[in-house]
């Protein structure tokens, strides 16, 4: 999971729980418009270290070299696909912009057009809050996957 340069503490919050659960890691792209000690992570009840794996980057080429050669899916209001069309394997990095900017058009013309994926809205209507629409394609891609907790297959509610 990679969420460059997030702004909002709590969103962020709220992704290294889901994380957690769903056994991911977290890579956080500079600028940060916090701090990760930042009372708001706090006071949403997250010690993030104690919960998920978070490792901060200096920019996306220093992130995407940390995690190695893996199929990256962009997710972007502007995306060619749906999220739901798309066939994720594990090891697959999924990339989110910031909140009030998305991604910019240097980010997205690194990948290829069938590799940003978008999220069904209403026409007319602002976007969903970050950390929703991360839980919602990570959920997805979890679920294609048989909520493998191991990497096995095996369920990990089993």
């Amino acid at each position: 999971m990679i969420l460059v340069a997030p702004e909002i503490p709590g969103n962020t919050g709220n992704t290294i729980r889901l994380c957690a659960n769903a056994g991911a890691t977290l890579h956080l792209v500079q600028p940060l418009g916090f701090a990760l000690t930042d009372a708001h992570l706090k006071r949403a009840g997250l010690d993030y270290h104690d919960l998920a794996p978070v490792q901060v980057h200096a920019d996306l080429d220093a992130c995407l070299g940390a995690i190695g050669p893996v199929r990256v899916h962009v997710i972007e209001t502007g995306g060619t696909r749906l999220y739901s069309d798309v066939r994720y394997r594990p090891g697959d990095a999924l990339l989110f912009g910031c909140e009030t900017r998305g991604l910019d058009e240097a980010v997205l013309a690194r990948f290829a057009p069938a590799d940003v994926h978008r999220i069904p809205m209403r026409p007319g209507n602002r976007s969903l809050n970050l950390s929703n629409a991360v839980a919602l394609v990570v959920y997805e891609a979890w679920r294609q996957n048989g909520f493998a907790a191991d990497g096995t297959g095996a369920r990990s509610d089993s």
